[in-house]
């Protein structure tokens, strides 16, 4: 090998074994701040939607689609409703990490199953308005006319029963008033359709395809709140709507003129604990998902802070007010979130490793010289005994010279070459005297 290679692989051997150990604390350093951060959200989550056929069935699908960009899989869980989302939140054992959550449907129970379970909840914004729209037979001027007659509310674990006993009370009657039944949506409508039901209560966004078919019903109306911003100031969970004329079908005119509705707004709600960056996915899906316009709202309202029972997550918060983090405008989802979150770490490290770099200089540099100055030892207890002239001048040059050819063998980097041609030249000093000295003798 040439010299100048060899004494090249010297210099970058020295640099590796000097630096190292600090390359390796700081490596060792950022992989605990890893491990600690947690920056890499999981990839699979499970979101309680509801019902099949249903406006939370629908909007569970566009998600999953949404996420599979990200690499994160979404297992969609069917329940019967809202009230079931809440419970499977709050129950380790089914593994739920979302769901939606009705408006209305928490309050009655929120306080009791967090202090039973011990989970709290967060939401990630209000993501859409859903209605409540009774579908009735015959005449019905107003709620009390339901009084004797046969009324589905709503599957049980869903939030319609619930919500529509509020609205009972509000009008002086008893749930035990009406002839009620408890059916899924799909065969509610069934029934309704074949006239064994009165009346049907939906709270379902307008994207429900049950909801597009019976308003396009031949002999199925839709009942008019007309009261609707009296019961807004009566619950705060309830918001005043309008369903505008012909939005159903505008060929045919359906509904033929605008119709007050009240409706409740639909959240997006998760463990307290799910994983920032998780939080931070699902809100920007949320974002491209309900931010246009729809039947009743429009474009932009939402998602929203606003209207929510549950507090706002962090990263959640932070969305709606500054957007999307600066890094994933213009990086990889992946490589954004790690540098976002770990950014922090990172610069303490650095912060730590600075001041002590300063020590690696001098290290390396006392590396490099002791493997010359440790032959002056040598040298010196060879003029020593040459000043005691306890030996012969030859015993003392063979050893010399012996220092010299071990002297000759020591690598260097190009830097440091002229101590070693110093050493040498000591050694010729010493060699020189001695001569002088066997000369003399």
């Amino acid at each position: 090998m040439p010299r100048v290679i060899r004494e090249t692989l010297i210099s970058v051997r020295d640099l590796v074994l000097t630096w190292g150990p600090f390359l390796l604390i700081g490596l060792g350093l950022l992989a605990a701040a890893y491990l600690l951060l947690d920056p890499a959200p999981p990839r699979r989550v499970v979101l309680a939607t509801g019902p099949e056929q249903s406006a939370y069935a629908a909007f569970g699908k566009r998600y999953q689609a949404e996420l599979q960009r990200y690499g994160i899989q979404v297992e969609l869980r069917p329940t019967l409703g809202s009230r079931d989302n809440l419970r499977l939140l709050r129950d380790d054992k089914q593994h739920v990490d979302l769901a939606f959550v009705q408006g209305g449907s928490s309050e009655a129970t929120r306080l009791v199953d967090e202090d039973k379970s011990g989970v709290p909840l967060a939401s990630l914004g209000s993501l859409f308005y859903e209605p409540v729209w009774i579908f009735y037979r015959g005449k019905m001027a107003n709620i009390a006319d339901l009084r004797g007659k046969r009324v589905n509310t709503g599957a049980r674990g869903s939030g319609s029963p619930g919500l529509f006993a509020k609205l009972l009370g509000a009008n002086h009657l008893e749930r035990e008033e009406l002839k009620r039944s408890n059916l899924e949506e799909t065969p509610a409508v069934i029934a309704l359709l074949g006239n064994e039901l009165d009346a049907l209560v939906l709270v379902s966004a307008p994207e429900s395809p049950m909801v597009q078919m019976l308003l396009q019903t031949p002999g199925i109306r839709l009942y008019e709140f007309t009261q609707a911003e009296a019961y807004a100031r009566r619950y705060p969970f309830i918001s005043p709507v309008t369903l505008p004329r012909g939005v159903a079908d505008l060929s045919r005119d359906v509904p033929p003129r605008d119709v007050e509705l009240i409706a409740t707004t639909t959240s997006l709600v998760a463990r307290e604990h799910t994983h920032p960056a998780l939080i931070q996915i699902f809100v920007q899906a949320a974002s491209r998902i309900h931010s246009g316009a729809g039947w009743i709202a429009p474009a932009g309202r939402f998602p929203t802070p606003q209207h929510s029972e549950f507090a706002i997550a962090r990263e959640a918060e932070r969305f709606y007010r500054t957007g999307p983090p600066f890094l994933q405008r213009y990086l990889p989802f992946s490589l954004a979130n790690l540098i976002d979150r770990m950014w922090v770490a990172l610069f303490s490290i650095v912060a730590v490793l600075i001041p002590v770099s300063r020590w690696v200089p001098p290290l390396y540099q006392f590396r490099v010289r002791s493997r010359i100055f440790r032959w002056y030892r040598s040298l010196r207890q060879i003029e020593d005994r040459m000043e005691r002239k306890a030996e012969p001048a030859d015993a003392l040059l063979a050893d010399l010279d012996k220092l010299d050819a071990r002297a000759a063998r020591v690598r260097v980097p190009l830097a440091y070459t002229d101590e070693l041609y110093s050493l040498r030249g000591h050694i010729d000093l010493v060699r020189e005297r001695l001569r002088k000295a066997g000369s003399a003798a």
